[in-house]
């Protein structure tokens, strides 16, 4: 189902009385005139309303000598909203491409000469700045937290906020006093602190 019969099948059902229909015809299939005497509707506003359900796809009819016998479509009524949300709508690579000017936007304000002005408040402007600072760290590899330091504090003073705030938007993970992006692969992250001077055995 394209968007824009998705959006005009959610218009359609946007009514109570064609609501009303679609439960009568959940019952059994019915014509024109024994749904307008069951729901107390002229024969002509069940018609229109027919009409309007017939375009969306959610009743089907069907010539039954002289009537004309309206059901429901099991296969559109079936579907989930999930799957029309996720059907792609064709805007994906212009709202891809809106993105992409706002991170270089974000970016642009908060970098000058390489070094980061100051720490956003906004969340989403704080991650942008996270997301480029994190691609100075090589996945596969861990990290003393000297060495994570040392990184950040090229680019901002505060080392330490920015050092924990990877961690909180899990774009680092750290354990045994030890640091590495999430991408690492997975035995690397066990991989033990050093042992000090004076613990051998």
């Amino acid at each position: 189902m394209t968007e824009t019969e998705a959006i005009r099948l959610f218009k359609c059902l946007a009514d109570a009385t064609r609501l009303q229909i679609l439960k009568s015809l959940h019952a059994e299939p019915m014509y024109v005139e024994r749904l307008a005497q069951r729901l107390g509707r002229s024969p002509s506003t069940v018609s229109f309303h027919l009409k309007k359900l017939e375009e969306a796809g959610v009743v089907i009819p069907q010539r039954d000598q002289y009537y004309t016998v309206y059901s429901l479509c099991p296969t559109l009524l079936n579907t989930r909203i999930l799957d029309l949300i996720c059907e792609p709508s064709g805007q994906e690579s212009a709202q891809e491409e809106r993105e992409k000017l706002y991170r270089d936007k974000v970016l642009e304000s908060f970098f000058v000469y390489g070094k980061l002005q100051s720490i956003p408040v906004q969340r989403k402007k704080k991650r942008i700045i996270l997301e480029k600072l994190v691609e100075n760290f090589t996945p596969g590899r861990v990290y003393k937290e000297k060495e994570v330091n040392l990184i950040l504090a090229e680019y901002h003073d505060d080392f330490c906020t920015l050092r924990r705030d990877m961690i909180s938007e899990h774009l680092m993970e750290r354990g045994n006093g030890l640091y590495w992006r999430v991408d690492t692969p997975a035995p690397l992250r066990d991989a033990p602190a050093e042992t000090k001077e004076g613990d051998k055995t």
